[in-house]
Formats: structure tokens, C-alpha cells, sequence
């Protein structure tokens, strides 16, 4: 039996995590392994040799948006943080948008990491002669066949997500500790033996080819970055609320030192040709360079722990994010079902498992798997920066009443939260206008871009028509009870044994 919603008492989710466990689900959200692996080549092939500049070039608007996240969960800790934040601070309207597009963005991100796994699992089967199957040949580059593998880890990591988000984050720590221990020796072996000697200009961010390189580079790196913010989706069930806080700027400090490590052994070991060539199996050659086999299967073997990790930890945030808006009625009750068992909402959990397997099955009309994972990167770069950013302007507005009570306070707080929000507004602004003027009709391919800019417009307008659909036909009492419209957030919010965080 589940508790059910719409009556009696909220339902509630258990507390049972430590800051220990919000990293493990924070990291393995973010998912340095497959950023590295991946995401390296593909912003390599944007930006050049320049990739540590970037990296530290798009931390820099990343920090402001984690102040503002740990500010607003100081004083309203929330499963559905940005939804709720935005929607009490700004408007409803935008708040169910957050909400809207990183329950999207996240479902495409789960799409195409269901691909990535599967095309981990069929190299690795490859590295250990396991060429044919049934008559059929395997194939790591081959869409339908990853991401049917993919898919079969994908429901294997939903179960376990359902028996309950402690479980979880113990699977995750073991594939963290996995993971970093082999990134750190390869990356460490390839920074003092690389071919190609070190170069200050690799940092140097003037040097990158041209602004609109720049900005996709920069909304590249911001997305590696992406997934820090899952530390707040289980704010809820974590037994000290601050604790989400810390779990939060841990990772997001952690993955730059990854990033930036990456980075300078990638250029050490690989030229930009070879960088930017090989795509998602980018790591799996960087260790072929490195070790002989079996050592040099180490990365590979890392890069599927981490997609593992990265399928289970998508699942989670997004089925808490749901949970906290099917409670305010804004979504179906389905999604705030909590298993009187486990405790957690296993019938949210669920079914994000099958629309991420729908998603998943539909992006075959992509004939490469190249193809997906740009278009689908390049999409979601847009929606998370969009999101970040009225999530910051919405602690600006939150705590704008600083400004004149604590200067140091007030510009910690509000203003360096709206110069991160500006720079990701215009970053993401810049690229879709580079997107339209790039190509002047549509077609179904990675570096067409009206495909590109398309699937974002389609991802936010949908947010629009579900947020009228939760206020008009739902009548939500998230818009009918106008919880947007405190912005310097009400004394009851805080919880009495924090009550001094507010101003800190």
C-alpha cells in the first residue's frame, strides 16, 4: 500500500541520508566519468585546445547559481527547490517551468546516457572478444543496438532506485570510489607522460576561435556541470536540511578539480584531431594510448560505472521533483504516491523509467549515435541555463532586502546570483541566435540549427501549456493561492534552528 495524496496529510518522504549520501547522489548525477569521456571531445571540437579555459570559464556563473541553490534551501528546504523557489519568489508561471524543463531535460538526458551505457557495454564486450551474438554482429557505434542494451540497465537501476534512495546512494558510493581512482591514475600518468608538451595558452579563454565558439563551449561545459543540484532534490530526506547545502558545494568543487585534471592529460596524451574525432569513445582510446590491455579496458570500465550510476541518479531527482509538484496538484496524484515499504515514491520512480525508455526508442529516427548525444546536449545546455538562471534570480529577489541591511551579505547573495544569471541568459540567448542564423531549413541532424534550437523551443513552450493545463483545469492551489508573491521570503519558512542562516 502507498500513502495516497489529495487528502488527509502531505505525504512525506523518509529521512534516512547523510552528507556522505547527497554527494554520492550529486556526483554520480553530475557524472565526471562520462563528461570527461564524453563531453571533452565534443567541446574539444568547439573550442580547440582550450579546454581547461572553458572549464574554469563556465564554473564561474555555476558557483553563483550553487550560492543561490544553498541560500534558498537555508530557508525552504524542498524537494521540488527550483520549482517551488522560482514560484514563490518570481511567478507560479515560471516556477512550474523550472520544474517543467528539468523534468524534460533530464528525461533526454536519461535517453541519450541509456545509448551511452549500452555502447560501453558492447566495447567492453568487443575488448574481451565477444564480437557476434545470436549472428549479430555488435556494433558500439550502432543507435538501435546501445540503446537496447542501455535500456536493460535502465530498468534494472530504476528497481533499485524504488527499494529505496539510501540503497541507492550506497551503490553509487562504491562506483564513485571505482571511478576516481582510475580517472586520477590514468589522468595523473597521462599528464607526466603525454607526447604533447603543456601550453599556458590552454587557459587562456582569448585564445578560443571565435564569440559564438565561446558560447557553445561555454554552454557545453556548463552542462558537464549540470547535476550538482540533485544534493536538493533529496532535501527532503536527508536528516539535517544544511546538509544539502554541503553536499552540493562539495561535488561542484570536486568536479572542477576532475574537469580541469581531465582536461590538461586529454591535451597532454591526445592531439585535437583526436580529441575531437572520437566522440563517445573518447576515454576508451585515451587508455588505449596509455596501458595495454587489460589495464587499458580500466576506462572504459569506468565511463559504464559511471553511466550506471548517472541512469540511477537521473531517476531519482526527477521522480522527487515530480513528487513535490504532483503535491501541490500542479501533476497527477500518480506522482506523489509514497511506498508505505520503501518509502520513497515508487510509482514516480517508475514511470520516469518508462518515458526516459520511450525517449530513448523514439531517438533512433537519429540515425548515429554522435548525432544524438550532440543534439541532445546542445538542447538541454539551453534549458538547464535557463533554469539556473531564474533560479538565481529568484534568491536575488528572495533576499534583495540584504542590500540594504549587509552590503557583503547583499552582494553575496543578490548580486553575484543576477551576474550569473545574466551571463547563462545571454550565453544561452547567443547560441540560440546562432543556432537560427546557422542554417536556413529544417532537417533531422546534430548540426542542423533549426533541429538544434527546435527541440528546446519545444521542451519550454510545452512547459507553458502544462502550466496552464495545472492552473485552469487542475486549478492548482499553486496558482490559485499566488505563492509567487513574497519575494523576501516570510519568517515562517525558516525553520527555528536556523533562523540566523537568513542572513548568512
Amino acid at each position: 500500500m502507498s500513502q495516497q495524496p489529495y487528502g488527509g496529510d502531505p505525504p512525506s518522504l523518509r529521512r534516512t541520508l547523510g552528507v556522505v549520501d547527497g554527494v554520492a547522489i550529486a556526483a554520480s548525477s553530475t557524472a565526471a566519468t562520462t563528461s570527461i569521456g564524453i563531453g571533452l571531445g565534443v567541446t574539444a571540437g568547439v573550442v580547440g585546445l582550450h579546454l581547461p579555459a572553458i572549464m574554469l570559464l563556465a564554473f564561474l556563473p555555476v558557483l553563483g547559481i550553487a550560492g543561490a541553490y544553498s541560500r534558498l534551501n537555508r530557508v525552504e528546504p524542498n524537494a521540488g527547490n527550483g520549482y517551488t523557489w522560482v514560484g514563490r519568489s518570481l511567478t507560479p508561471w515560471l516556477g512550474f517551468l523550472v520544474g517543467w524543463v528539468n523534468i524534460v531535460a533530464t528525461v533526454a538526458f536519461l535517453a541519450y546516457t541509456t545509448a551511452v551505457t549500452g555502447s560501453a557495454m558492447l566495447q567492453l564486450a568487443g575488448d574481451a572478444g565477444l564480437h557476434d551474438l545470436g549472428g549479430l554482429r555488435l556494433d558500439p557505434g550502432s543507435t538501435a543496438q546501445t540503446t537496447a542494451v542501455g535500456i536493460v540497465v535502465l530498468a534494472a537501476v530504476t528497481l533499485t532506485a524504488v527499494t529505496g534512495v539510501r540503497t541507492a546512494a550506497r551503490l553509487q558510493s562504491a562506483l564513485l570510489v571505482f571511478e576516481y581512482v582510475v580517472l586520477l591514475g590514468f589522468c595523473g600518468y597521462g599528464i607526466v607522460t603525454g607526447p604533447h608538451p603543456f601550453s599556458l595558452s590552454w587557459f587562456d579563454p582569448f585564445a578560443i576561435p571565435s564569440t559564438t565558439a565561446l558560447a557553445q563551449g561555454l554552454l557545453l561545459s556548463v552542462f558537464c556541470y549540470w547535476g550538482f543540484d540533485a544534493a536538493f532534490t533529496v532535501n527532503e530526506e536527508v536528516r539535517d536540511p544544511r546538509d544539502a547545502s554541503r553536499a552540493g558545494t562539495i561535488t561542484l568543487v570536486t568536479m572542477l578539480g576532475l574537469f580541469l585534471l581531465g582536461s590538461v592529460a586529454f591535451q597532454r596524451v591526445l592531439s585535437e584531431q583526436e580529441l575531437a574525432g572520437h566522440g563517445a569513445e573518447g576515454l576508451a582510446f585515451f587508455g588505449e594510448r596509455l596501458a595495454a590491455q587489460p589495464l587499458a579496458a580500466l576506462p572504459l570500465v569506468a565511463l559504464l560505472f559511471s553511466a550506471v550510476a548517472s541512469l540511477q541518479s537521473g531517476v531519482i531527482p526527477t521522480a522527487r521533483g515530480m513528487f513535490a509538484m504532483s503535491r501541490d496538484r500542479t501533476l497527477g496524484p500518480v506522482w506523489s504516491r509514497v511506498s508505505a515499504r520503501y518509502g520513497t515514491p515508487a510509482a514516480g520512480t517508475l514511470l520516469i523509467g518508462a518515458l526516459a525508455t520511450a525517449v530513448a526508442g523514439l531517438a533512433l529516427v537519429i540515425p548515429r549515435l554522435a548525432d544524438m548525444i550532440m543534439a541532445t546536449v546542445n538542447a538541454v545546455g539551453i534549458v538547464v541555463a535557463l533554469s539556473y538562471a531564474l533560479i538565481a534570480l529568484a534568491a536575488a529577489a528572495r533576499f534583495r532586502a540584504l542590500l540594504r541591511e549587509d552590503l557583503r551579505q547583499g552582494i553575496r547573495a543578490v548580486v553575484l546570483p543576477t551576474v550569473s544569471a545574466v551571463a547563462l541568459l545571454g550565453l544561452g540567448g547567443y547560441l540560440a541566435y546562432s543556432f537560427y542564423t546557422s542554417a536556413d531549413h529544417l532537417e533531422v541532424s546534430a548540426d542542423n540549427g533549426w533541429f538544434l534550437l527546435l527541440t528546446p523551443t519545444v521542451m519550454i513552450a510545452s512547459g507553458f501549456v502544462a502550466a496552464a493545463w495545472a492552473k485552469w483545469v487542475r486549478r492548482s492551489p499553486y496558482f490559485v493561492t499566488g505563492l509567487g508573491t513574497d519575494a523576501d521570503a516570510p519568517g515562517p519558512l525558516i525553520p527555528s534552528d536556523q533562523g540566523t542562516e537568513h542572513a548568512r
